[in-house]
């Protein structure tokens, strides 16, 4: 069988999970082919040529049209998240198999309203997954299979932080993903629902209630002339900068272990820095994606004067994802994570399974994501975030 897929959107999203789309079937022994059939977007020049660029048959600017195709089996949504609702519905309405991108939606509605859908199209065999890319880094994959074999014990407090400083100067323009019509929160659901997610998959338990604040830093910025991923130029005049920059929160989990969680993208010289760092009562394991071929490992049991973090090198061909890839110390990088994604996902529409993470575990996380920005709207008070849904491991 061939699995034949059509994406819509094609700016830096579209890019990574391009690269994921052809390379999977390469590097992996997929049970179906996949087919990169049709790229969409608005601008019929710009989505020809991301279609030429990245390896797509033919290119589109109505997606509507391209869900109703007969030849199209999946739908692969790199869009705003403001659009993210309406496309997913009626894809899945429409019998096709599904990718988003996170955050699942802008909302707690729409996220409902897609799970709903999600749950309604599962009963026919059509799958949907959301795209949390950073459960599929090898090491990621691998701590979380260390916490489930218990070798930190009880998990008593969680450490997690994403920080970025691509902010810091506010003559970066105004891009949609400062505008609260478009991406629904800043760095809260851009990168916090990032970290949120890791910790429920890593933990395999629910951040249950938070308390937190959040905050604009820069208020206003020059309009935006022109733009790729996180960079752009300015036009003239100016507009207001509607989403937070930072989000500072506390979470606490299903098993009442407390965590911290700060999205920020104005920690001045840090890139890319997601790290998060699991403590328990027989051990600690810790992960940051600037090193993202290795864990550190710190083991309570061994004698005392031999105690410390260790590094262990995640590149073996028993570590999740790494048979396909290259000799043991030969690294991986960011994009790996979007190969392995695909990989998941097919193979999971081939055998009847739920992929994962499914649109139930993404509402999770938006539930989590309002209940931070209700908590600052009330002066940081702890609100429950009825997240309830439990983390497949």
């Amino acid at each position: 069988m061939t699995l034949r897929v059509a994406m819509i959107g094609y700016g830096f999203m579209g890019a990574t999970h391009s690269v994921g789309w052809r390379q999977a079937p390469r590097m992996f022994d997929l049970p179906d082919a996949v087919e990169m059939a049709v790229i969409v977007g608005r601008n019929a020049d710009a989505v020809a040529a991301a279609a030429e660029k990245w390896g797509w048959a033919e290119s589109a600017t109505d997606w509507r049209s391209v869900i109703a195709r007969d030849d199209i089996d999946l739908i692969d949504i790199v869009t705003p998240g403001d659009s993210h609702a309406e496309i997913a519905i009626a894809a899945l309405e429409a019998g096709k198999h599904v990718l988003v991108e996170k955050p699942l939606a802008n909302t707690v509605e729409e996220a409902e309203a897609m799970a709903a859908a999600a749950a309604r199209a599962k009963e026919r065999g059509v799958r949907s997954m959301v795209g949390f890319t950073y459960r599929r880094v090898p090491a990621v994959t691998f701590l979380r299979d260390l916490i489930a074999e218990g070798v930190v014990g009880t998990v008593q407090q969680v450490r997690a932080a994403y920080r970025q400083d691509w902010l810091v100067d506010p003559t970066m323009p105004l891009a949609w993903r400062l505008q609260k019509e478009h991406a629904g929160s800043g760095a809260l659901g851009d990168i916090g629902a990032h970290i949120i997610d890791m910790t429920q998959f890593v933990t395999g338990q629910t951040v249950d209630a938070v308390s937190g604040t959040i905050e604009t830093i820069v208020k206003e910025r020059p309009l935006l002339g022109s733009g790729s991923g996180l960079s752009g130029t300015a036009a003239e005049g100016f507009g207001e900068v509607t989403v937070d920059d930072v989000a500072l929160f506390t979470g606490r989990l299903s098993s009442g272990a407390l965590v911290s969680f700060e999205a920020t993208r104005f920690a001045t010289g840090r890139k890319n820095a997601l790290t998060i760092e699991v403590s328990g009562d027989e051990g600690a394991l810790a992960f940051d994606l600037e090193d993202l071929n290795s864990l550190q490992f710190y083991d309570r049991k061994v004698r005392d004067d031999r105690q410390g973090f260790t590094k262990i090198l995640v590149t073996e061909a028993r570590h999740p994802y790494v048979a396909a890839w290259w000799p043991a110390g030969h690294m991986l990088g960011y994009e790996h994570g979007f190969t392995h994604q695909v990989v998941d996902l097919v193979t999971a529409i081939a055998e009847g399974a739920n992929p994962h993470p499914s649109f139930a575990e993404g509402l999770s996380v938006q539930r989590v994501l309002d209940a931070v920005e209700r908590s600052s709207a009330n002066e940081s008070a702890w609100v429950v975030t009825a997240a309830g849904v439990p983390v497949a491991v």
